[in-house]
C-alpha cells in the first residue's frame, strides 16, 4: 500500500510539542485524518508470541515497530530505551520488533531468537526476512521506530537512536487522550516471552589468555560477570556480581553489563564494559574493580578528556601496549578506534571521522564501521570492523589506516582470496599467530586465516554452517572472541555458550569444560 505510506505526515516532534501545548491542540492533532496501519506482511516467523499477530490483535494498545537487524550498534542503542518505556506503560504500550536483516546470517529464525535472547527482549518479534513488511511501511533505515495509535492508525516515526524524549511524551500523550475516550485496553496481554534454559557461561563475548600464570579470562557477557580460570577450564575467581549495574569494588560487589572486549597485563586485566559505555580496571592481585573511563551516559561525539569525566559509546574491545602506557579502544558506537593514556588517565579519539563506512588514510580523515575487534602486534594495530565486514590496518607510527580486506558496508558474502576479492560476514575478532591474523569470521560460522602482507585470506576452520562439533571438521556458532596461547586458539563460541580451543597444529577442536566451584 505505497499510496497509505506516503502519507506518513505526521512527525512524532509535533505530537510531542502537542503534548506540552493546551490540551484543544492536542485533541485537534490526533483528530487529524491519519493512515490506517499496515498490517505485518502474511506469512513471516515470530519470536515471543504464540502465534501470529495482526494490528488488529493490538488494538487497545499503544504500538512502537522497532525495524531493526541485530548486528547494528544503533539498533542496540535502542533496546534500553524501549525497555525503560515498556515498564514505564506496562499495561498500555505494545513493542514489536521488526526483524529486517541487513546480512545473510541475520536472516535465519534461530539466529534472531539467539539474539532476542542475547538482548533480553521481552517483546514479540516477527522475522522479516525479506524485507516484505519494512516496504509497507516504507522504511528507509536501521532502526526505524513506527508509533501507532490504539484504534489501528499510524501517529508517525523517527530514525535512528536517540529519541526516548520524543517517544516517552507521544506515547503519554497518547494514552491521555484514547484514555478520555475509553479506548485504552490495560486487560490484553499480548506476546509470551521466551526463556533460554540455564548454561554455565551465556553469550560469552570475548576470552584472553595470558601466558603467566597460565589462564583464562572469559567475558561471561549474558551473566555479567567476567571468569577467570585455569587453562584446565577450573574457574578460580568470579569477578562481579552477576546482575546488571556499574558498582566498583571488590569481587563480589562489583557489577558489570554485558562486558565484552578483555585484555591483560601482568596483575591488570582492563575490561570494555560496553552496555554500562565504561572502561574498568580489574586488580587481579587485590581483587578489585575501578571504573577508569566512562560516565556511564552514551555520548556520539566526546571531547579528549579525563578518563572518568569523558562520555564513551558502546566500548567492544581494548588491546594493552606491553609497557603498560597506552589502552586501544574499539568504541564500536562512535565508529572510532580510541586511545587512553594510563599514566595520565587521558581518553579520546585516535583515528576515524565517526562516519560509518570505510574510509582509508589520515587517522582523523578515516572512516571505521563499528569495529569490535583488536590485536596489537608492534606498531600495527589491527580492527575488525563488523558493518563493512572488513579488517583495518592502523599503522601507529605513520598514523596511516588501509584496508586490508573488505570494500564496503553491503559488501559482504563468504569468499576465499586475495585482496579486494575477498568476502567476510560481520567479523568480530582478531588474534595474531605466526605473522598471520586469525579472523573470528562471526557470521559464517568460521575462522579464517588473513596474511596482512599478501591480503590472501582462506577459511581455517568451520564450514559455515552453524553447529556444536569438535574434531577435525569442526562447527562454530557466531565466534566472537579469540585469543592465541601456546600454541593453541581460545574461542569464545557465543552462540553456543561455550569456550572452544583449537591445537594449531593439528587444527584439532575441543571444547573447554568450564568448571565453577
Amino acid at each position: 500500500m505505497p499510496a497509505t505510506t506516503r502519507r506518513l505526515a505526521v512527525a512524532l516532534a509535533l505530537c510531542l510539542a502537542a503534548a506540552t501545548a493546551r490540551a484543544s491542540e492536542l485533541d485537534e492533532e490526533l483528530k487529524k485524518e491519519r493512515p490506517a496501519a499496515p498490517d505485518f506482511a502474511p506469512g513471516l516467523s515470530w519470536i515471543n508470541a504464540e502465534k501470529p499477530i495482526s494490528i488488529a490483535d493490538l488494538k487497545g494498545k499503544v504500538v512502537v515497530l522497532d525495524f531493526w537487524t541485530f548486528g547494528c550498534i544503533n539498533c542496540m542503542h535502542v533496546i534500553p530505551d524501549l525497555k525503560r518505556l515498556e515498564r514505564k506503560y506496562e499495561k498500555e504500550l505494545v513493542v514489536v520488533g521488526v526483524h529486517s536483516a541487513k546480512f545473510a546470517n541475520e536472516k535465519g529464525l534461530a539466529n534472531i531468537r539467539n539474539a532476542a535472547l542475547r538482548y533480553g527482549l521481552e517483546h514479540p518479534v516477527v522475522n522479516d526476512n525479506e524485507l516484505a513488511t519494512w516496504k509497507r511501511y516504507n522504511i528507509r533505515a536501521w532502526p526505524t521506530l513506527m508509533v501507532i495509535d490504539p484504534t489501528g492508525h499510524v501517529i508517525g516515526k523517527v530514525e535512528g537512536e536517540g529519541h526516548y524524549e520524543i517517544l516517552d511524551g507521544t506515547i503519554g500523550a497518547v494514552i491521555e487522550f484514547y484514555d478520555a475516550q475509553k479506548l485504552i485496553d490495560r486487560e490484553k496481554a499480548i506476546g509470551k516471552p521466551e526463556q533460554l534454559e540455564a548454561k554455565v557461561l551465556r553469550y560469552p563475548g570475548k576470552v584472553c589468555a595470558q601466558e603467566k600464570p597460565g589462564r583464562l579470562f572469559v567475558s561471561d557477557t549474558n551473566h555479567n560477570r567476567i571468569l577467570v580460570c585455569g587453562l584446565d577450564g577450573q574457574v578460580s575467581d568470579v569477578i562481579g556480581a552477576g546482575t546488571a549495574g556499574a558498582k566498583d569494588g571488590g569481587y563480589a560487589e562489583a557489577q558489570f553489563n554485558r562486558p565484552e572486549g578483555l585484555c591483560a597485563l601482568g596483575d591488570v586485566l582492563y575490561v570494555a564494559d560496553t552496555e554500562n559505555h565504561r572502561i574498568r580496571k580489574v586488580d587481579l592481585a587485590k581483587k578489585t574493580v575501578e571504573t577508569i573511563a566512562g560516565t556511564g551516559e552514551q555520548k556520539f561525539y566526546a571531547a579528549t578528556g579525563p578518563g572518568p569525566a569523558t562520555a564513551l559509546n558502546s566500548p567492544w574491545d581494548v588491546a594493552v601496549t606491553p609497557d603498560g602506557k597506552t589502552l586501544y579502544i574499539a568504541m564500536a558506537g562512535n565508529h572510532a578506534i580510541w586511545s587512553m593514556d594510563l599514566k595520565s588517565g587521558v581518553a579520546g579519539l585516535l583515528a576515524g571521522n565517526r562516519k560509518e563506512d570505510i574510509f582509508d588514510g589520515e587517522f582523523l580523515g578515516a572512516a571505521f564501521a563499528q569495529p569490535s575487534g583488536l590485536c596489537l602486534d608492534g606498531q600495527q594495530l589491527y580492527s575488525a570492523d563488523a558493518e563493512t565486514s572488513s579488517v583495518r590496518l592502523l599503522d601507529l607510527q605513520e598514523k596511516q589506516v588501509a584496508s586490508i580486506v573488505g570494500t564496503g558496508l553491503f559488501d559482504f558474502g563468504d569468499k576465499d582470496g586475495t585482496g579486494d576479492e575477498v568476502l567476510l560476514q560481520h567479523c568480530l575478532a582478531l588474534a595474531m599467530h605466526d605473522g598471520k591474523l586469525l579472523v573470528a569470521d562471526t557470521y559464517n560460522n568460521k575462522i579464517k586465516q588473513l596474511d596482512p602482507k599478501t591480503r590472501e585470506c582462506r577459511t581455517f576452520l568451520g564450514d559455515g554452517q552453524p553447529g556444536l562439533v569438535d574434531g577435525g571438521s569442526p562447527r562454530f556458532y557466531e565466534p566472537g572472541g579469540l585469543a592465541v596461547l601456546n600454541g593453541k586458539l581460545y574461542i569464545a563460541d557465543t552462540n553456543n555458550h561455550a569456550i572452544r580451543v583449537v591445537d594449531l597444529k593439528t587444527k584439532q577442536v575441543s571444547t573447554l569444560e568450564i568448571r565453577v566451584k
